[in-house]
């Protein structure tokens, strides 16, 4: 019995291996694209909901990009706080700037994307740039590099969403590694030609994508999603590619308990819930096959099976795992999560499994 365990063992570190070498590492070991810069119309989309304190801080560094062709559409989702007053106080200020104001519909009532369909309707420009009320851009090339690797047949394109570093704290550590994780997944997935989501952090396409697909239509019932489910439906290996640069980053606050992080996974795991059969399938695999990896290794070291059998497996799967996601993680500018690795990686297993059976007994709630 114990060596049927063991050639189970192996098959499942195998499947690893291939996960981490075979099709994580092609974002890994890539090397980036040289930018072309362009000079294409963009508008820049940034939805708020009561986000007053971080649209002071960060709409300034939307509207004073190094892009000679854009707009800012400023969408104020129904806010009670000062959100659309500190808009209205910035669309004086600064002529590039759309305003849009949306009220509470019966119908869509605090859907985000109703807030965004009304949005993308209203942006005069042929190319979108999307982030969130409470992110802000790397630089002032932001806009730049994102639309450089607009092409004729690219039209939609996957950038970065990164989390601000906070000294001392080990959950934000948890945080960044998760969010390389996850952006490692999405980026290599999209290089082998088969894009499942994105980051609304971060993203990028043609207006006419959006309307291929009727927006948010299929999903618009579904109170999140507004980035994942778009991408999962309208990107394609034909017109799908990414921007990595350093310069084309958006950074957002990380949350600051660990309870708060765990609702944002709940509300991650139950929109992939919502993805393409393909897509579930090969996240879940991945994800089962990390927690049978634990689970096997340590039957088979706490039955005393040969330990110079299952040392070698356990250390060849986990030089090649960490080495594949440091290379991902130096491109990604979060280089000291890296030593975390073994730490971490159980961490997220622990909280992936919480997160899965949490949502089988209740629903995560929507933004805000």
């Amino acid at each position: 019995m114990l060596d049927i365990t063991f050639y189970v063992f192996v098959g499942i570190t195998v499947l690893q291996l291939v996960y981490y070498l075979g099709i994580f590492g092609k974002f890994a070991f890539s090397k980036p694209k040289e930018s072309n810069p362009k000079k294409i119309p963009v508008s820049v989309i940034y939805c708020a909901k009561n986000e007053a304190e971080k649209a002071r801080q960060f709409v300034p560094m939307l509207a004073t990009q190094n892009y000679p062709d854009y707009e800012l559409v400023l969408i104020d989702d129904a806010s009670s706080d000062d959100t659309l007053d500190v808009f209205e106080e910035f669309e004086k200020q600064y002529p590039n700037i759309r305003l849009v104001k949306v009220e509470n519909n019966e119908a869509f009532w605090g859907n985000k994307k109703y807030a965004l369909t009304l949005g993308i309707k209203a942006a005069s420009k042929e190319y979108l740039l999307f982030t969130d009320g409470d992110c802000y851009p790397a630089s002032k090339d932001w806009i730049a590099q994102m639309s450089s690797h607009f092409t004729l047949k690219k039209t939609i394109v996957l950038g970065y969403g990164a989390y601000e570093k906070i000294k001392g704290s080990f959950l934000n550590k948890i945080i960044r590694f998760d969010a390389v994780l996850t952006a490692t997944q999405y980026f290599a997935w999209a290089k082998l030609g088969r894009p499942y989501t994105g980051e609304g952090r971060n993203l990028a396409y043609k207006k006419e994508e959006f309307f291929k697909v009727n927006g948010f239509i299929d999903h618009m019932s579904i109170r999140t999603g507004e980035d994942a489910l778009f991408i999962n439906q309208a990107a394609k290996k034909h017109n799908t590619t990414l921007c990595f640069t350093p310069e084309s980053f958006t950074y957002c606050e990380p949350k600051k308990s660990y309870k708060a992080w765990f609702t944002q996974k709940r509300r991650q795991e139950y929109t992939a819930s919502f993805f393409r059969v393909s897509d579930k399938f090969q996240l879940k695999l991945f994800n089962i096959s990390q927690v049978l990896f634990f689970i096997l290794f340590i039957i088979l070291l706490a039955l005393q099976y040969n330990w110079m059998f299952v040392v070698p497996v356990i250390a060849l799967r986990y030089l090649c795992s960490w080495i594949t996601f440091g290379y991902s993680a130096a491109k990604l500018k979060e280089k000291d999560v890296v030593y975390w690795f073994p730490v971490i990686e159980i961490i997220l297993i622990f909280t992936r499994v919480n997160v899965f059976f949490t949502n089988i007994f209740s629903k995560p709630v929507h933004w805000k």
